[in-house]
């Protein structure tokens, strides 16, 4: 299902692959956030981190009217506070759909999938 945004020019439809990879890009770009996790580990084989390309596994998009709520599945980097990565990465993912998109959000929810070291 895409998000369609009617302009006076016509109807823009922008397909959840490009909100995943624009909500993953903003998600991994925060300290603290070592990578996108699928939604469904199990379904998927995969209990890794996923890569660029593989981030709508991690991303689910509801849209309804104009607005959208995300679900951004992370795994987080062991010893930091993961209330403070989280709430980071409800700000970014939201102002770069609002930005990127013009997609308001109506709200951004946060899975934390895992913990793990950071690689220093």
């Amino acid at each position: 299902m895409a998000v369609k945004i009617k302009t006076k020019d016509g109807l823009i439809d922008i397909s959840n692959g490009v909100i995943a990879t624009v909500v993953g890009g903003a998600a991994t770009a925060n300290y603290g956030v070592v990578g996108m996790a699928s939604k469904n580990a199990i379904r998927d084989g995969f209990d890794g981190i996923l890569n660029r390309s593989n981030y709508k596994r991690g991303v689910v998009v509801k849209s309804a009217e104009n607005e959208i709520t995300v679900d951004v599945n992370i795994i987080v980097g062991y010893g930091l506070k993961i209330s403070e990565v989280s709430r980071n990465v409800q700000g970014s993912v939201k102002y770069n759909l609002e930005n990127q998109l013009g997609i308001e959000t109506k709200a951004v929810n946060v899975i934390v999938q895992g913990v793990k070291l950071l690689d220093e």
